[in-house]
């Protein structure tokens, strides 16, 4: 990488909190305003950060900036290769129109080398464009580093718990889930690229009241019964009654509390087997498998209620056992154990936070699907009540639904699209793909006959008829006789088509 350094008045010592991380200062000098030709958008923000202090220290602001600098790709590429909303910020603060500030940091910035121009658009917003050269060097440093590069250490140390997916025990993986199970992967994969360890959990809820309808439905199934009226349906639930019955001869002349016992715990080994491996078939595997039923067993929830009473937190009401949730921000007190002696599901959760605790994890972060909202605030209040801050420990990602179009929703599953049905439709990668490209805040609308589609309409075919015309240019030109030249040989800052600078 070459190219001059600039700066940006002087030489100031950089204070330690707004230096770039040790990976990007290797084009920086001391963590200031004194970049290499190679920008990306840590460095920008790391840059911004930089003149703002810079622009305090010289009185030209009378506060600081507040939080971490927003750096991010504008929706239309023509304002440039990535804006922040930074003056914008500042003006509140410093009692300053934010053009003005706006206009002070645009300054500022056009001196950083890799750095084309600044422009200010509508109130304040800072459009950045990179140079040629930068974007050139900026590959040439991904393909140096391959698969090392973006990898930092910033969470070294640390251990996270995250759990994902843990769909419901009685049925088979469906559309909801297997979002969770792409977008979960994916987030596991970019955790430990910061350097922490994590933990990847599946928590099988087989215990309740769900499992009795589970084994209710089965036994009626297995009868010629009809199901119960708040039990599960589907062609699964034939099939899996039937291969109870199988392995157990003479199930049926059992007394019908025995019989419901083993389709209990028989019916739920099955549907986890079949989870399992529709989960792994989709490249998703799992470091813990978790069962409620264990935790209920081992004493861990009337533990954890023990810790609550002893906090002094907990106080009884109508038979019942509350937890005073009121006094960390719920809207009311909440049961823990009902007057019938059994816990509640907020009961059994915490004593899981306690257990993930207890096994290490310095951080539990847990995704779940839309219809958990009032959950997040509970849950906090909750890990409150045990003494500690939800804000270090704990993290509760909401995500939205997934939309199917183009697909016949199979009977054996229930009226749902199930993940083995989605793979079998489109392909894993065109799945993982299609359920990872949307922010989880959205609802995704999954239109199967395009994901399906052999066209270039079809993100992940288009990819792949891509990566399949390269590679055949790279093994013509081997078989030609012209070798690839090496990375500091090839003159990237020619490519300056503006397709080439998407690329």
């Amino acid at each position: 990488m070459g190219g001059s350094a600039s700066s940006v008045g002087g030489e100031p010592e950089c204070p330690r909190h707004l230096r770039a991380p040790a990976r990007v200062r290797e084009g920086l000098a001391r963590g200031c305003l004194f970049y290499d030709r190679w920008v990306t958008p840590e460095d920008l923000a790391a840059a911004i950060a930089q003149a703002v202090d810079q622009a305090v220290k010289a009185g030209q602001l009378s506060v600081g900036l507040a939080g971490e600098v927003v750096v991010e790709r504008p929706k239309n590429r023509e304002h440039g290769d990535y804006a922040t909303n930074t003056a914008m910020r500042l003006a509140k603060p410093n009692a300053r129109a934010p053009r003005d500030i706006a206009e002070q940091l645009a300054d500022m910035l056009r001196a950083v080398d890799g750095i084309e121009a600044v422009e200010i658009a509508g109130p304040g917003f800072l459009n950045i464009r990179l140079a040629t050269a930068a974007q050139g060097a900026l590959v040439r440093t991904i393909a140096g580093r391959a698969a090392a590069y973006g990898r930092t250490e910033t969470l070294a140390g640390q251990t996270i718990n995250l759990e994902y997916v843990s769909a419901n025990p009685v049925g088979p993986v469906h559309i909801g889930s297997a979002r969770w199970a792409a977008v979960g992967d994916a987030l596991s994969r970019l955790i430990v690229a910061t350097g922490a360890t994590v933990v990847r959990e599946y928590y099988f809820n087989d215990a309740g009241a769900q499992i009795d309808r589970f084994a209710a439905s089965l036994d009626a199934v297995a009868r010629g019964e009809p199901i119960p009226e708040d039990g599960y349906r589907g062609g699964y639930i034939v099939d899996v009654a039937a291969e109870v019955v199988r392995a157990n001869p003479g199930l049926l002349d059992e007394p019908r509390d025995k019989a419901l016992e083993v389709f209990a715990h028989d019916g739920i080994e099955l549907m986890f087997t079949a989870i399992r491996k529709s989960l792994a078939d989709f490249g998703v595997t799992f470091d813990v498998y978790f069962n409620e039923r264990e935790m209920h067993a081992s004493g861990a929830v009337e533990a954890t209620v023990q810790k609550l009473r002893e906090a002094g937190h907990v106080f009884e009401a109508d038979g019942a056992i509350w937890l005073r949730t009121t006094d960390f921000g719920d809207d009311k007190d909440r049961v823990i154990v009902r007057s019938d002696g059994r816990p509640t599901y907020f009961c059994a959760d915490l004593a899981y936070y306690v257990d993930k605790r207890e096994r290490g994890a310095d951080k539990i972060v847990i995704l779940l699907g839309a219809d958990h909202h009032g959950y997040v605030g509970r849950m906090r209040s909750l890990v409150s009540g045990l003494g500690e801050n939800p804000d270090e420990t704990l993290e509760i990602i909401i995500g939205q639904l997934v939309n199917i179009r183009g697909a016949k929703l199979s009977k054996r599953s229930g009226n749902l699209l199930t993940l083995e049905e989605l793979v079998e439709t489109i392909g894993v990668d065109a799945a993982r793909y299609a359920l990872v490209r949307s922010s989880m805040d959205s609802t995704i609308d999954l239109d199967l006959d395009l994901w399906a589609s052999q066209t270039s309409d079809n993100p992940v075919f288009y990819v792949q008829y891509a990566h399949a015309r390269i590679a055949s240019l790279l093994r013509n030109a081997a078989e030609l006789g012209f070798p690839l030249p090496e990375l500091t040989d090839v003159h990237l800052e020619l490519l300056k088509h503006e397709k080439e600078s998407e690329l």
